[in-house]
């Protein structure tokens, strides 16, 4: 298995801050964000590479990063080949440009760069073992508004995804799906199929949204939480969480 970290944001909701430091690389109490993700991955007994996936704006920085990052695992920084937010390939694009780049024929773990979360990663990873099937991480919220900012998910008994909207106008459930997932090795050549099928090359979940009609997705339900680091107000809050 193959591990991808989705880093080739610009993250400009964040500036200052991140005008010349990746929001991934950014101190979050007192360690950097992403090494909280590698050391999880490194839970994973049969992942054996690490693949972070930027741009040319950062590369340099998560290049100087993953010398020192806390891991066993060999991590490895590619540079996706674009300088600004207009004209980044989308994460389903850095996705397929990581397979391509490294010929990847394997099972993949993939994981937004900007995720901080709380509960075991081998948990959602059972699950994947499992059932067999792609699985995805998801979170009861109650808050309505808050699962408009996601994709949900409408699950049968088991965890298997019945229907899911990214960012719904009026959420049929709640249980916000979070950017963690873990791919079928016969799963990793789909995501040519859905862009060659001119799809949204970005967000991560519009795959997942395009997949579940095709094979049976199954959801990890976190025991948990799950936050993603967009505005430098989420990022203030959860250092002082």
């Amino acid at each position: 298995m193959k591990a991808i970290i989705l880093a080739a944001g610009y993250a400009t909701r964040m500036y200052p801050l991140t005008e010349n430091q990746p929001k991934a690389l950014l101190p979050l109490k007192g360690k950097i964000m992403l090494d909280y993700i590698v050391e999880q991955i490194n839970k994973i007994p049969c992942i054996d590479t690490i693949y972070v996936v930027t741009n040319t704006k950062f590369y340099k920085n998560f290049s100087d990063w993953s010398k020192i990052a806390p891991t066993s695992l060999p991590i490895e920084v590619l540079d996706d080949g674009t300088s600004s937010n207009e004209t980044r390939l989308g994460a389903i694009g850095d996705i397929q440009f990581t397979i391509d780049q490294k010929a990847i024929n394997d099972e993949l773990f993939i994981v937004a760069g900007d995720n901080y979360f709380t509960y075991d990663l081998r948990e959602q990873y059972e699950v994947f073992k499992n059932t067999g099937c792609d699985t995805i991480a998801g979170k009861e919220l109650d808050d309505i508004e808050q699962l408009k900012a996601f994709a949900v998910a409408k699950l049968d008994t088991n965890g298997k995804v019945l229907e899911l909207v990214e960012k719904p106008s009026e959420p049929q459930s709640n249980t916000a799906i979070f950017a963690t997932y873990f791919y079928r090795k016969d799963t990793t050549p789909m995501f040519k199929q859905y862009l060659d099928e001119g799809n949204n090359p970005d967000p991560p979940g519009g795959f997942v949204q395009w997949l579940y009609k095709l094979r049976d997705v199954y959801t990890y339900t976190m025991n948990g939480d799950c936050y993603d680091i967009g505005t430098l107000e989420m990022y203030e809050e959860m250092n002082k969480m």
